[in-house]
Order: C-alpha cells, then structure tokens, then sequence
C-alpha cells in the first residue's frame, strides 16, 4: 500500500522537489504553505499535488498519515505540527526524511561554504553519462535531471549536497549532520549565514562535527590549498581515509578552459580557477564510486554546470554576459576572478546584490573587502526595502565603499538606475558578469542581456587590469602518482 506523507511548506525550493520525487514514487503526497511562487507553484500543479489554497491547514493531518515533513519556513508554533504531535505522527525535517530513505545506501556528502553545488552537480553528471544507478539531493537545476531529489529504492548509492543551514526551525542543526555520510568533501570554510553562525569558530564547528562522524572506512576529501579545511581534514580520525586535493592542472585559450591530462588535452564547457578544484574533488569521489580515470574525462567534457553557475545567458562578437548565484564573500571572489580569467583582454562589468541576511549586516559587511579587485568595473546593488523587510538598520553607499575598500566601487539602490548605467556603457570587448541570490530589484536578466548584445559599439580598446593565472606546481602525472599513493594506502 503506499505511504500517505504530507508536506508543511511544501512550496520551499528543496521542499517541493522531494514531494515530486515521492509523488513519482507513487506515494500519495499533500501539503500546505502559506506563499508558494514558481517555479515550485507550476511544477507542483503539473503534477496534481498543488494546494488547493494558501494557509495552514490542522485538518490535513489526520491518524492515516504515515509521516509529516517539516520544512525550514514553518514555524515551531504552526498548527499543523502541533496537530500532528498531538495525533503521534512521526514528523520528520527535510534531511532526516532523506537519511530515513537512504539507511542502506552508501551516503555520500559534498559540503563547503563554496563549490558544493558545482561538485554534486559535476558527479550527477558522470554518473548518469555512464548510466549508473544512484539517488541524489542537489540545490541547483541541471540539464538532463527534471527534479532536484530523486528516491530510487534500487539506488546502491546516495549523492547529497550537504548544506550547513539549519535544518529547521525547531532545531538549530546544521542538515548535513543528519545524513550521516560513509564519504565526506569539504571544498572550503568562509564564513557564512551570519544569522545562524555568529562567530566564525562557531561556523568551523559544524564542519568539523559533520567529519568526526564519520565511520570506520570512511573517507574524507578536502581542499588542501584551504588552510581550515586542512586542518579538519589532517586530523587523525580511526581508518578514516585522507583525500586532499588541489585544482587540476589547465590552461586558458581563446575564453575556452583546457585540462591537462598527461600529454593529452581536454576541452572543457566550465571555466575559473575555482571549478580546477571543484573538478578533481569531483574525480575522487567518482574514483571511490567505481568511475576510471578515462571515463571521468569523457564524461566531465561535456558537463555545461548547474544553473545560475557561472551561466551564459548570451554573447557576440564582443560581449559574453553571465550569471551567477554568488552571495557571499568567497563565491563573489572566486567568480569575479574566474570570468576575468577567461577573458583577460576584455573588460569586466561585475555587478554583485547584497541580497541575504549575511551580505547586508552592516558586521559582516567588511568580510568583502577586496572581493570584487579584479573586476575592471566594480558594481553594488542593494534594496533599501529588503534592508526594511529583514528589519535591519540603513546602510550607506559610503559605508559600502569602505568595507569592500574600493573609492571607485559603484553602487546603487534602484533598478531603473543600474539598468540606465549597464545600458549607457560602450561593450566594445567588454563583458557583464550579475551575482546574485535574489533580482536586482526585479530585473529580468534574459532580457537586460538582449538589450545589452543588440547596443551599437564603438571600437574603442578599454584600458584593462591584466591579472596573472594561478599556475598549478605539480604535473599532472606527479598529482596522478599522488593519489594513488593515497588510495594505495587506504
């Protein structure tokens, strides 16, 4: 018979796609939220398990549910949870649901403050070019998957993009600590959710409690060249094995990022010092997963990204515009530093929001400085309203200018200012890079890039930075000799 599960916030982004997952395991699935937007409101029509209507609901819980899945945005008072801890409903949080579904699979678990994403995504990928068999949690829409969750009761293997955010609000435990993984990465440790986390030890902390837990036989992969992530990563667990790793050996030419594989190269769709790293923690684990050196390859050179990672949304003979989810220090500067990589010669238009809770405390604020210093425009964005809305005090364009430690940093509060600003530039060999995780105020990206391409240009040579590449010291075949030495040893 199959199981009755019933969703509170169920039009959360994660949220929604594991009621999807579960209605296309053949459970009966319903649920409730108090707002629900799209994409997560059209997909959940499309498959018939739309609320009916907005609020909470007590009667929707009823004696026959098999379980309650909470999710981050209900609140501890809501009455649907208080209606099934009075009927003894087993209520579960998102990522205790998904360890419950996958006791007998092997978990593996990517977390970071940066990269996690793009690592998960980058194993999905191979994965299914190579038809294995494997379930998996990813916060990012890749091309090839419909859903971000997929539950398989067949799947010998588990991949979970592991997220240090609290797990719900009746808890404040980080959702990764609940997965309990058998192999763990830990691509880099910046400072983040500031709401949550309120000093930075605190914040290392959960990092290094989700790599104690680890089992016998376990494995750990980590990032060497981040000094905290070394530090966890060094420490002596019992038949725990060490995996660090560095960012693969590549070249740049002509905006194109190539691997250096031995005497062979191979031409890859991502680009930015930041995915070297991301890719070779990606080959490790897909190592450990049975995946040969020759398959990796094939398979990773078609790999285009998760979506809103370093996207293209549009180019020609002059300008390449992209997006990017980046909010937070770490993130801004990798991706600032990787776009203006690609394209040395050309100038870069950065456009970054201050959009989370985090980038707008005026005491996180100087976490950024000198994020932005390799972008030949450097441009800020924030909403005086979403500074109201999260109750936090007013801040200055000054104030700003100062914690990024840049005088000739732009920045604006209105939409229509910024659009006038991007659409009055000459893009003449000149790129536009958008970070953020929310809109610019509301602007349509697709569109604003139309605008963008189709503007007349003067050919006139930008005086542009030239910032050096960061050159990997090892061979590939010394890397290649290392890694082996370390499994070798496992």
């Amino acid at each position: 018979m199959s199981q009755k599960i019933h969703f509170i916030a169920i039009g959360g982004a994660v949220m929604h796609n594991l009621a999807l997952a579960l209605h296309k395991k053949g459970y009966i699935v319903t649920g409730s939220d108090d707002e629900i937007n799209d994409p997560s409101k059209s997909r959940l029509a499309e498959a018939g398990i739309l609320p009916a209507e907005l609020g909470w609901f007590p009667e929707k819980i009823t004696k026959d549910l098999d379980a309650v899945i909470l999710g981050m945005h209900a609140f501890a008072d809501n009455p649907e949870l208080a209606k099934a801890k009075e009927l003894g409903i087993k209520v579960y949080s998102f990522p205790e649901y998904i360890y419950e579904q996958s006791q007998n699979k092997l978990r593996v678990v990517i977390a970071g403050s940066h990269g996690k994403t793009s690592i998960t995504s980058m194993i999905l990928h191979v994965l299914k070019y190579h038809n294995r068999k494997f379930d998996y949690l990813v916060g990012a829409q890749i091309e090839g998957f419909d859903v971000m969750v997929n539950l398989d009761d067949e799947s010998p293997v588990i991949i979970i993009e592991g997220d240090e955010y609290p797990e719900s609000k009746v808890h404040l435990k980080s959702k990764f600590l609940f997965y309990h993984p058998h192999i763990c990465l830990i691509s880099g440790i910046a400072w983040d959710h500031f709401n949550i986390f309120q000093t930075f030890d605190s914040y290392v902390q959960t990092f290094e409690e989700l790599a104690d837990g680890l089992p016998k036989a376990g494995s750990i992969i980590y990032d060497e060249t981040d000094d905290i992530v070394k530090v966890i990563g060094e420490k002596d667990r019992t038949d725990v094995g060490k995996f660090p790793y560095k960012a693969h050996p590549y070249r740049v030419e002509n905006g194109k990022c190539i691997l250096l594989v031995g005497k062979t190269e191979v031409p890859l769709e991502i680009f930015g010092e930041h995915n070297m790293k991301n890719l070779n923690g990606a080959k490790i684990i897909l190592d450990r997963l049975g995946i040969s050196d020759e398959e990796f390859y094939e398979a990773i050179s078609h790999f285009k990204g998760a979506s809103k990672r370093l996207e293209k949304l549009g180019e020609n003979n002059n300008t390449v515009v992209y997006r990017d989810f980046a909010h937070a220090p770490s993130k801004l500067k990798a991706t600032t530093n990787a776009t203006k990589t690609l394209y040395n010669n050309r100038r870069l238009v950065a456009c970054y929001e201050l959009h989370t809770f985090s980038s707008l405390n005026k005491d996180f604020l100087p976490q950024y400085e000198g994020t932005m210093d390799d972008a030949d425009v450097a441009v800020v964005f924030y909403s005086p309203h979403t500074l109201e809305m999260k109750r936090l005090p007013a801040i200055s364009p000054e104030e700003i200018k100062k914690a990024f430690g840049d005088d000739k940093l732009l920045v604006f509060t209105e939409r229509e200012k910024l659009v006038d600003y991007l659409l009055e530039q000459n893009w003449f060999q000149s790129n536009l890079l958008m970070m953020s995780s929310g809109t610019f105020g509301g602007i349509v990206l697709p569109e604003l890039t139309k605008q963008v391409l189709e503007k007349e240009v003067k050919e006139e040579f930008p005086k542009v930075k030239v910032i050096s590449q960061q050159k990997e010291d090892n061979s590939w075949s010394g890397l290649l000799t290392q890694f082996k030495k370390v499994f070798n040893n496992d």
